[in-house]
């Protein structure tokens, strides 16, 4: 058999292309063989292999090396494409191939949203196929959407004579869409086109580009098979999302919180509105004061157990035939009915519930062989949390260091204090029975979000709590004497302290990001998809030294440091004390401070240096909290320690990072222009270039750990001060980013154009971090009107509030944007619609986090059963996703 192989490629001088043949792996051929094609002509390069003369194996895969000789690039295409020739009875076999940049990201496609919630069967077409055809047209696509199948129309009886209305529809297998036809009775040459069909309203579209040429009629006892690529951005598969804390439901039966059973009405809206996935913020559990600082859900106790506040206790309670006291369940009604979160007194109300659960149900739930399961796969981590909370309650704080015999984890010491012969057993085991029953709840709400073509999203948090069981058991994957943050941006201009301890990425890696693989491997029993908090974190983390209260004064780790070499090399004169001290003057003091500089200087300072009582962020903190008299002097106090340009390297002596915002700092303005210009050169070198190859290599090796960890499809959410080589990581490692329109990742951009996303991404007009909508359009008064003109593309005065027609402008505007998700908060949804939007937008707001006291007590203002009767407002938003092709 003579196999011919063809590219079609238009090629530059220099440029040639290889054939490489891979042998199974049982094969006796263990080597790759290749051989160098010839340019054919402008549109082909092509090889020919006789099968009598050159030793092939009876199967195997082949794929293209293209090298460009002017600068030395080698790509491979069409990678190892399978092929039997021996299945075929012929003399000669014509394989074409086509180089086309198109991706199909198939780590995408194979990811669990794909494989578990819309692997529906694709649409069963009649084929008219022949039985000894010559010519076989295998065609990859994107994944399209319900209803929608591959056609093939051309020039010919065969190929339906350009027929839109009757074109021959392809059939779906193995990743192509393929067809057989004998056109041996046709005239060549002859044309062809491939388009999308949609079987619902039969209807046909042709693909973009030229048409498809068959020059020559098949030879006798020949096969030729056809490899394209579908050209239509159209069509590739893209679907909207709705983003909300589970917290912030509400439902007529609801305990004045959202609980995993309303996820179901949730899921209810989404199937009737088009919407194909619920992102969920986090669940885990945060109790650590039993206060409402609690309520931050990105400081969990336990990176695997759910909050306790999202267990529906009235379900359990019908189950075991229990009613729950008439005074609590009065309670529970009036904060049903409120607009925002009381989110301490829930919690205690639950707990107290959940204990009347136990108490009648802790003989008898034992017996369910679905907790013998639940138990015997979560051992691991639910027997270290139950004793965790046990310990917590019986020392009053999550403080594990106040333990006594129990401040550093032992696991001997555990399983006797957790034995079921102890007379506490019935403290530890509550935490057994609210962990199973919350799972049992929570799977529920999956299968049924999947039984209605939802998928669920969850999120992953970039950091645990700094007194979490996770620290308490782990002590060596964390560096307690530093703090995680994110450096100042426009929403927080003193940056963020999340306060949870750094990890020892050193110690993680010695054994393979185990604890970070059993994270993501638990997340996937109930998501289908993951957003990573702070992907940046996984690149280089904002290091914050404990002693500091705010985000101003921390540092990238890992970095490398500039030595007083480079400060000598840039025309400074470096000294430790001036650069890396308070800079403090008359006039600072002055400034900051007015007619209070006197008595900051008698109270606070020796000359121009801090007292050592005061030296420290932390230090004034504590000491102002029980002095109300100064408590004002605090912002200013906090400026000045903060007044520095370089902060010393822990590690290495004569080692320096520079302050992130030095340029504001007066001891900055104060050096001589000399020294400003040569510090400006080492800012830009020191943040935006020395770093960039550091940080990728340590983004690569841990993303790649958590990918490989996991099928859920993963959503990184790529925010702040991004690397420029961030967006090709995620990229090469198929992770979607993040495209905030009101924070812009290329400079010079005030907003980023959703009509400009990449496919890999999630657009969304907000956040939980930022002002819904509504809430920014009131509140950015001065930038408004240039957002109205110019990325709305409206002429006139911008209206003063945002119009309900405004915000379905801005919304739409997203759902058109070629991102594979389209993904919104709950409340900028409802903003498009006055019978159904909040009257104060002011209430909407989820997070501010620059305060990292804020108390998380958004809710909705109306049930989900209230939502479900907004026929209107649900036509126009099914109408609107719709006609966006998601």
């Amino acid at each position: 058999m003579i196999i011919n192989f063809y590219v079609r490629f238009r090629s530059e001088y220099g440029q040639k292309i290889r054939l490489r043949v891979t042998a199974p792996e049982n094969s006796d051929l263990q080597q790759p063989m290749e051989w160098p094609m010839s340019y054919l002509n402008e549109q082909y390069w092509h090889i020919a292999l006789d099968t009598e003369i050159e030793v092939l194996p009876a199967e195997f895969t082949y794929s293209y090396i293209f090298n460009d000789d002017n600068n030395g690039n080698e790509i491979t295409f069409c990678r190892d494409t399978y092929l039997n020739p021996g299945k075929f009875k012929i003399k000669q076999l014509d394989i074409v191939n086509e180089w086309r940049d198109e991706q199909f990201y198939p780590d995408v496609f194979s990811s669990k949203p794909f494989t578990t919630v819309f692997n529906k069967e694709k649409e069963k077409v009649k084929v008219t196929e022949s039985k000894n055809p010559t010519h076989i047209f295998k065609v990859k696509a994107p994944v399209l959407s319900d209803g929608k199948v591959v056609c093939i129309t051309g020039t010919g009886k065969k190929l339906k004579d350009w027929s839109i209305e009757q074109p021959l529809l392809m059939d779906h297998k193995k990743q192509h869409w393929i067809i057989k036809l004998n056109l041996a009775k046709e005239d060549f040459p002859l044309e062809y086109k491939f388009g999308v069909y949609d079987t619902i309203n039969k209807q046909m579209e042709f693909e973009e580009g030229d048409n498809h040429s068959l020059p020559l009629s098949p030879e006798k006892k020949s096969l030729t098979i056809l490899h394209h690529t579908l050209l239509s951005s159209k069509y590739k598969w893209k679907a909207a999302g709705i983003n909300v804390p589970v917290s912030g439901l509400k439902t007529n039966k609801s305990w004045g919180v959202g609980e995993f059973t309303d996820l179901d009405l949730l899921t209810d809206f989404s199937k009737q509105t088009g919407i194909k996935l619920i992102q969920l913020l986090p669940i885990n559990d945060t109790t650590a004061t039993n206060t409402n600082k609690d309520s931050y859900p990105y400081s969990a106790v336990s990176a695997f157990a759910l909050h306790p506040c999202y267990l529906n206790v009235q379900k359990i309670a019908q189950t075991l035939d229990i009613s729950f006291p008439a005074a609590m369940l009065e309670k529970v009604q009036e904060y049903n009915k409120a607009d925002t979160l009381h989110y301490e007194e829930i919690c205690s109300i639950k707990k107290e519930a959940i204990s009347i659960l136990y108490e009648a149900d802790k003989l008898e739930y034992k017996d369910d062989f679905g907790w013998i399961n639940f138990f015997t796969i979560n051992r691991h981590w639910l027997e270290p949390y139950a004793a965790y909370c046990y310990l917590r309650a019986k020392n009053g704080t999550a403080d594990y260091n106040t333990w006594g015999e129990y401040a550093n984890y032992d696991e001997a010491a555990i399983q006797s204090l957790i034995s079921v012969d102890t007379d506490h057993y019935d403290e530890v085991g509550i935490h057994y029975y609210t962990q199973y029953h919350l799972h049992l709840q929570l799977k529920d709400a999956v299968d049924y979000a999947h039984k209605s073509g939802v998928c669920i999203k969850g999120d992953l948090p970039i950091g645990v709590g700094r007194y979490s069981a996770d620290a308490w058991m782990y002590r060596s994957l964390f560096h307690m004497d530093m703090q995680a943050g994110a450096p100042p941006d426009a929403f927080a201009t003193k940056g963020q302290n999340w306060s949870f301890p750094t990890y020892n990425w050193g110690q993680m890696a010695s054994n393979d990001y185990a604890w970070w693989r059993q994270r993501m491997e638990h997340m996937s029993n109930y998501f289908d998809a993951i957003r990573i908090d702070h992907v940046l974190g996984f690149f280089r983390i904002w290091s914050i030294p404990y002693h500091a209260i705010e985000g101003i004064l921390g540092k990238f780790v890992p970095a490398w440091p500039l030595n007083t070499q480079d400060f000598a090399n840039a025309g400074i004169d470096f000294r430790e004390e001036r650069f890396c001290l308070p800079y403090i003057t008359e006039q600072v003091l002055y400034d900051l401070f007015d007619e209070n500089a006197g008595l900051v200087k008698d109270h606070f300072l020796n000359g121009d240096r801090f007292k050592e009582a005061f030296n420290t962020q932390r230090k004034l903190h504590e000491y102002l909290a029980g002095q109300p008299e100064l408590i004002h002097l605090e912002g200013g106090l906090f400026n000045l320690l903060s007044n520095i340009i370089a902060i010393p390297d822990e590690s290495m002596a004569h080692n320096y990072h520079l302050r992130i915002g030095m340029h504001g700092t007066s001891s900055y303005k104060d050096l001589s222009h000399r020294e400003q210009q040569g510090l400006n050169g080492l800012f830009d070198e020191y943040f935006f270039k020395k770093q960039d190859n550091l940080w990728k290599e340590e983004g690569i090796d841990k993303l790649t750990a958590l990918k490989r960890s996991t099928n859920m499809l993963i959503c990184a959410e790529d925010l702040g001060m991004v690397p420029d080589m961030v967006e090709g990581v995620l990229s090469d490692l198929q992770m979607l980013a993040l495209e905030v329109q009101r924070m812009p990742k290329r400079k010079n951009e005030k907003y980023s154009d959703p009509l400009k996303a990449g496919y890999l991404s999630v657009v969304t007009p907000s956040t939980h971090d930022m002002a819904t909508i509504r809430e920014w359009w009131e509140e950015e008064r001065g930038s408004i009107q240039e957002f109205y003109n110019q990325q709305l593309e409206n002429y006139g005065d911008a209206p003063f509030y945002a119009e309900p027609w405004v915000c379905r402008d801005i919304l739409q505007q997203h759902l058109n944007s070629p991102a594979m998700w389209a993904v919104f908060l709950l409340q900028d949804l409802l903003s498009m619609d006055d019978s159904v939007r909040k009257a104060d937008p002011g209430t909407e707001r989820i997070n501010q986090p620059a305060d990292p006291d804020h108390y998380w007590n958004y809710r909705m203002h109306i049930s989900l059963e209230e939502l479900l009767q907004q026929a209107g407002f649900i036509v126009t938003l099914k109408n609107m996703v719709v006609s966006s092709y998601r």
